[in-house]
């Protein structure tokens, strides 16, 4: 009978969390070198022999692997999605742009709201109460959450939003004019 086959080990790096052999493929291999040094150096002879002594060291201080007792600095933990890319943090803002449909009707769409805590149903339900209109929680092109009220509201919703929520500064509010960002103040 013939042997099972064995699952294979793979060496996954400390810096960018790569596969060890991926590492220079990454998004910050500069950062990953010393780490390579270190814990795999017959993966990558060329480092090694490009370190050399004093170097590999200075190397290893700079990004702090060699020794955290020195440091009394809380390291920042950052957001990384698979492959090394950095998770962006949203823009608290509120994005209120007039979509024209059938040449005179109107829908006025409300974006970024649940960004500041609002939940978006009883948004929508007291911006059609207010404004005496249909309004409705959809999904958007880009698969968030907007409210979309019927009719032309922009000139009223600004001082409405604030109103009522505070936590939403007015300075937060931006209008979406030709294609352009402009902001309510």
């Amino acid at each position: 009978m013939a042997e099972k086959p064995q699952p294979v080990q793979v060496l996954y790096c400390g810096v960018c969390g790569l596969p060890a052999e991926y590492c220079e493929f990454g998004p910050d291999f500069e950062k990953c070198k010393p780490w390579l040094i270190q814990n795999v150096p017959e993966m990558y002879p060329d480092l090694v022999k490009e370190a050399g002594g004093d170097k590999l060291a200075d190397q290893l201080q700079s990004t702090s692997i060699a020794s955290d007792a020195g440091s009394s600095k809380p390291k920042e933990e950052v957001k990384r999605l698979p492959g090394g890319k950095i998770k962006k943090k949203e823009k608290q803002e509120v994005i209120i742009e007039k979509m024209t449909r059938n040449k005179r009707k109107c829908i006025t769409t409300v974006k970024g709201l649940e960004l500041f805590g609002v939940k978006l149903n009883d948004a929508s339900k007291r911006l059609g109460k207010k404004f005496a209109t249909g309004a409705s929680v959809v999904k958007g092109p880009t698969e968030k959450e907007q409210i979309d009220v019927q009719g032309d509201i922009a000139y009223d919703i600004v001082e409405f939003i604030t109103d009522t929520w505070p936590d939403v500064p007015e300075t937060a509010i931006f209008f979406i004019e030709d294609g352009k960002k402009v902001s309510a103040v």
